[in-house]
């Protein structure tokens, strides 16, 4: 007799699916991202559950075809569908986490995570426990260990508001020089605020593998005539 998953074999899953989730949004949230702990465990659960539900639908129509072979020709139990609008469907969360502030874009990791969570989730629920250990390690170690062992350059677009043009202009291509920081482009604007003149300057810069954005954020801060520093991701 077909019968369906049994009690035991839904709580495994289910706590499989908290595992795997949980550990992946620790990483998330340590690292202050919009999305963490609760948010991918329950995504993940959400999956489980859907694919569990598919399953035991399968189950149901081959279980009716055993009983009733009139009806073989009618019944249908498509294993894909709801797990295809769990696939499609997780992209609207995702899309929640996704910021753009001043031109930059934030959270597209998260919502990556967030997805392919789901999809550990849909393996798990599947009983597909190969696939789901073997891409858990695989994601945890892109979000954890990727970024640090390599190092991509990317060029920013970095704003610097200040004062004093002439001596704070050396100090910033002095900076840049130091820190073997290239400019690959520059855009120049001048307000008046408070009865004094505020410069601003866009830079686009490649700062390779040696110095992190914060370093010069902060570098450039030290400087008494630099009103405000800030990154812009291309």
């Amino acid at each position: 007799m077909i019968s369906q998953l049994s009690v035991l074999t839904v709580v495994i899953r289910l706590l499989v699916s908290v595992i795997f989730a949980g550990i992946i949004g620790i990483d998330r949230a340590y690292k202050h991202r919009p999305a963490g702990l609760r948010t991918h465990v329950l995504v993940c659960l959400g999956a489980c559950i859907i694919a569990m539900i598919q399953q035991n639908i399968g189950f149901n129509a081959l279980e009716m075809a055993r009983q009733y072979p009139q009806l073989k020709g009618v019944l249908r139990a498509d294993d894909a569908r709801l797990i295809a609008q769990v696939v499609s469907g997780i992209g609207f969360l995702g899309a929640g986490t996704i910021i753009v502030e001043h031109h930059s874009i934030r959270g597209l990791t998260t919502a990556a995570s967030l997805w392919v969570v789901a999809c550990i989730g849909l393996a798990v629920g599947m009983g597909d426990y190969i696939i789901a250990i073997a891409g858990f390690l695989v994601v945890y170690a892109v979000l954890g260990f990727l970024k640090k062992i390599i190092r991509i350059s990317p060029v920013r677009k970095l704003k610097i508001e200040y004062v004093h043009k002439i001596d704070t202009k050396k100090f910033i291509d002095d900076y840049f020089r130091k820190n073997d920081i290239t400019v690959e482009g520059v855009r120049f604007s001048v307000i008046k605020r408070d009865d004094q003149k505020v410069y601003t300057n866009v830079y686009s810069i490649d700062f390779g593998k040696s110095l992190d954005y914060v370093d010069i954020v902060e570098g450039l801060s030290m400087n008494d005539n630099i009103i405000k520093v800030e990154t812009i991701n291309v």
